[in-house]
C-alpha cells in the first residue's frame, strides 16, 4: 500500500478528530465523509474498534503497515508496556521529533524538510523520516536552510516549553531529546491498549 496522499479532511472526518492537525472542514461538517455519512451511526465490533484504533495511529504519523507492525513488533519486545513503548518508538522517529520541535507545522511537512535534507543529527544530514531518535542527540535545521520561509514561519511563536522531554536550543535552531516521552507527554488521542489487543490476535 502507497503512503495516502489524498483529502486529509476526509480522514479526520472518519475519525471525528483533527488528526492532522487543525481542520476547518471538520470543524464544520462532523459526520463521517460518504453519501449517507450523516445517517450512518452503525456500532462497531470489537474487532473493528481495535482495527480502527491502529489505523488512526498510523494516519497520525504517517507510517505504512510493514513499518507500524516493524515497530509494533520491537515494542513487545521491550521490557515496558507495549503499548506505550510502540508511542514511544512513533514518538521518537525524525520526521516525528521535527514536528515537535516545531520546526515544520504538520508530520508530513516535517517528512518532507528531512526528505530534502534540510535536517541534522548531531551535525550530521539524515533525509530518512523513519530514522530513531535517541536520547542526547541534537537535531536542528541545516545551516543553509535557516533562511527557509516555511521553517521561520512554523518557529514564529512557537512554544517550546510544550514538550518536557525536548530542549529547544535557539543558538542552532534545534533541540535534543533529553528522554523519551512518558505517555502522559504524548498528547495524541490514541487508545494504544486497543492496538495491542489487535495484535495479540494475529
Amino acid at each position: 500500500m502507497a503512503r495516502y496522499t489524498g483529502p486529509k479532511s476526509k480522514i479526520a472526518r472518519k475519525f471525528g478528530e483533527p488528526i492532522f492537525g487543525e481542520d476547518k472542514v471538520l470543524a464544520k461538517r462532523t459526520n463521517p465523509p460518504g453519501q449517507h455519512g450523516a445517517n450512518r451511526r452503525r456500532k462497531l465490533s470489537e474487532y473493528g474498534t481495535q482495527l480502527r484504533e491502529k489505523q488512526k495511529a498510523k494516519y497520525t504519523y504517517g507510517v505504512l503497515e510493514r513499518q507500524f507492525r516493524n515497530l509494533f513488533d520491537k515494542a513487545s519486545r521491550s521490557k515496558g508496556v507495549t503499548g506505550e513503548e510502540l508511542l514511544q518508538l512513533l514518538e521518537a522517529r525524525l520526521d516525528n521529533v521535527v514536528f515537535r520541535l516545531g520546526i515544520a507545522k504538520t508530520r508530513a511537512a516535517a517528512r518532507q524538510l528531512v526528505l530534502h535534507r534540510h535536517i541534522t543529527v548531531n551535525g550530521n544530514v539524515v533525509n530518512i523520516p523513519s530514522y530513531s531518535v535517541t536520547p542526547g542527540e541534537l537535531i536542528a535545521v541545516r545551516e543553509k536552510s535557516k533562511s527557509l520561509e516555511v521553517i521561520q514561519d512554523s518557529l514564529a511563536g512557537f512554544n517550546h516549553s510544550k514538550y518536557p522531554w525536548i530542549e529547544w536550543d535557539e543558538n542552532v535552531m534545534g533541540g535534543k531529546m533529553i528522554n523519551m516521552p512518558q505517555r502522559e507527554d504524548i498528547p495524541e488521542n490514541i487508545k494504544e491498549q486497543l492496538i495491542v489487543e489487535l495484535y495479540s490476535k494475529q
